[in-house]
């Protein structure tokens, strides 16, 4: 079967092709295509590539009413033109969505219908950008591939399994009677690595306890005991737990009471300094990305040795509280962009739980390439870099799927 994957985001749209079967391993697997949009301000990188090694790569300045004309032109580059793997569009069996936010009931992954597109639009108000981004990949694969079946899988479905004292908020009760209350979120790629790391170890799921770290531009860490999350640092949004990309993580709510009540900031201006102006941008005043925050850092740029301080600082108070909510644990996993590629936030973080039974060795911390262990042989806690395979696992989703809907 060939599954087209869409993993639309706010600032991105990422696209990818996979021929899988009802028989094929549960070892990720590459894409036959790949393709790319990433939005900054008012420009425009659009990239593809696929599995013979064709590419294609411009950049260019796009309105913002154009993008999802873009991410047609993106899509149709799958049987036209120079990149094309298919011969026509009817080709492809199934696509699969990641849906940010499914809310208290879309836990599981679903055939999209229009129920679900309704549910998925009423809980817009918790997750603006990124459901509605998903809302309008769907949209595009109605209008491009009509007959095609869909598939939404929630990035918050993982989460559902934590107790009522990680994800209910100590406000009034009524909070949680109204929906308020800790959903997490990077759910589909914490538990691929969970999986992945038994895989690579061995050892049966039910009898480990794994913290996954997926440090991103959103960055969140899991708690995973016998295969199920039991804790997790983002909460009712993406912005709670760790320092990121442009989020402040958790701060004191009351800051943002203050702000309100000395007009320094109304509803949208917090909304946008929260979001897009805090984290490692707003504490070094040069970037978002940790490879340049680590350049700058070597360059004696004290703001930028101040953003990575602080990320390191709440990466390991974070680990430490996954492990208290575990009762200790035996995997350490670094996934995603900053997880995958920063050996310094490996080694900063790692250095300072050295309490914990974390040891890594520096050659091939260094070195490393995912999926691959880091830490000596004697260490008691495995430490392992794993790569993030959000797409494989949402094509997997699409093929169990379409054996549900046969039987």
């Amino acid at each position: 079967m060939k599954i087209l994957v869409l993993n639309s985001g706010s600032s991105s749209q990422k696209s990818a092709l996979f021929e899988l079967d009802a028989k094929s391993s549960a070892e990720p697997v590459a894409p036959v295509w790949e393709g790319k949009l990433d939005w900054d301000a008012d420009n425009e990188v659009f990239s593809i590539k696929n599995s013979s090694g064709k590419q294609i790569r411009t950049n260019r300045k796009v309105s913002r009413d154009g993008r999802q004309a873009s991410v047609e032109t993106l899509l149709r580059n799958l049987w036209n033109g120079p990149t094309a793997v298919l011969q026509s569009a009817s080709e492809v069996h199934s696509a699969g969505h990641r849906i940010v936010h499914g809310g208290a009931n879309l836990t599981q992954p679903v055939i999209v219908t229009s129920e679900v597109k309704r549910a998925i639009a009423d809980l817009s108000a918790i997750a603006p950008l990124h459901n509605q981004a998903g809302l309008e990949g769907i949209a595009l694969i109605e209008k491009l591939l009509p007959s095609v079946p869909q598939v939404a899988v929630f990035d918050t479905g993982f989460h559902r399994t934590m107790p009522a004292a990680a994800k209910t908020y100590a406000g009034p009760y009524d909070w949680y009677e109204r929906g308020i209350r800790r959903f997490g979120f990077h759910g589909i790629n914490h538990e691929y690595c969970a999986n992945r790391a038994m895989q690579l170890l061995g050892r049966d799921l039910k009898h480990l306890r794994v913290i996954s770290c997926h440090l991103g531009n959103g960055c969140s860490l899991a708690a995973i005991g016998g295969g199920k999350s039991l804790d997790t640092t983002m909460g009712f949004t993406p912005l709670e737990g760790l320092m990121m990309g442009t989020r402040t993580g958790s701060i004191d709510p009351g800051i943002l009471t203050h702000l309100l009540r000395t007009k320094y900031a109304g509803e949208h201006d917090l909304d946008a300094i929260l979001n897009h102006k805090s984290g490692l941008l707003g504490i070094s005043g040069i970037s978002n990305d940790m490879r340049d925050i680590v350049e700058a850092m070597r360059n004696g740029n004290k703001r930028a040795k101040l953003a990575f301080d602080i990320f390191i600082h709440r990466l390991c108070s974070e680990i430490g509280a996954m492990a208290a909510s575990l009762g200790g644990f035996e995997v350490l996993v670094f996934t995603a962009g900053i997880g995958e590629n920063s050996a310094e936030v490996r080694a900063g973080a790692c250095t300072q739980l050295k309490f914990l039974g974390i040891e890594i060795d520096p050659a091939k911390n260094a070195a490393v390439k995912p999926d691959a262990r880091i830490s000596p042989p004697s260490a008691k806690v495995d430490v392992w870099v794993i790569r993030a395979q959000e797409d494989w696992s949402i094509a997997r989703e699409c093929v169990r799927m379409s054996g549900q809907a046969k039987s």
